[in-house]
């Protein structure tokens, strides 16, 4: 019976397909294995500096001793950083050495944890929430300005200059506050498109726009002002009985 549905109907019905996530497909090898490239294979020397090795140390005394490959998401973090942002195959064989673990188990947490970049990203990582509360507060336009304001990019893409990488990733806890998206590890958010361009454009030219909500609020405050709590607070003992104050 379905055989016989004009094929018309099946055309219209895919045009009008809304999808949800408009981020660059990609085969699921690409996450999961690695192939030794110029810029991130195991010859590739890697070290904590000075500074890094010191805050290495300070995690691992946080666990006993026979549990010290617990710090293993912390120190790829702080390998991550010092490596400009993203994990290559010289970091994770670099952790597991420090922790005495077999460099399989530190792939696997490199792996299953997608705020490891697993490949090099700009100098200034764009992250735009596209979950439900966002979406329904237009982070979709703040995805089409974001990519539009660096040339036409795509989520998941690099700028030609290495300034800037954009991805859409899931919800990053400030819904109250949304449109949102981060910025290394700052949170821009009451976003609009006008805000938006002014934000990146300022990390264009090297400097720091302030953090936080970009409409004026403070945090998650109501924007309509306060509706509670609007005059003094009772102190200690008013309004209470004489055998009780």
């Amino acid at each position: 019976m379905l055989a016989r549905l004009p094929r018309q109907v099946s055309h219209r019905t895919l045009s009008a397909k809304r999808f949800i996530s408009s981020t660059c497909s990609r085969r699921s090898d690409a996450l999961f294995i690695h192939r030794d490239t110029p810029y991130n294979n195991p010859k590739i020397p890697f070290e904590f500096d000075a500074a890094n090795m010191k805050r290495a140390q300070e995690i691992i005394k946080r666990y006993p001793p026979q549990y010290k490959k617990a710090a293993v998401i912390p120190l790829l973090d702080l390998g991550q950083r010092q490596n400009k942002g993203w994990t290559s195959i010289s970091v994770m064989n670099y952790v597991a050495n420090l922790l005495e673990m077999p460099p399989m188990r530190v792939y696997e947490v490199a792996t299953f944890y997608t705020m490891f970049n697993r490949e090099p990203i700009g100098e200034n990582f764009v992250q735009v929430c596209t979950t439900t509360p966002c979406a329904l507060r237009g982070s979709g336009e703040i995805l089409k300005t974001v990519c539009s304001e660096l040339g036409g990019i795509k989520p998941g893409q690099t700028t030609k200059d290495g300034k800037f990488t954009v991805i859409e990733v899931e919800c990053q806890g400030a819904c109250s506050n949304a449109p949102m998206m981060v910025v290394g590890d700052d949170f821009y958010e009451d976003l609009t498109p006008a805000t938006t361009k002014s934000i990146l454009g300022a990390f264009a030219k090297g400097q720091k726009p302030k953090p936080g909500p970009q409409s004026g609020r403070q945090t998650s405050e109501n924007s309509a002002g306060l509706t509670t709590l609007t005059t003094k607070p009772y102190g200690p003992g008013e309004f209470c009985l004489p055998e009780f104050q």
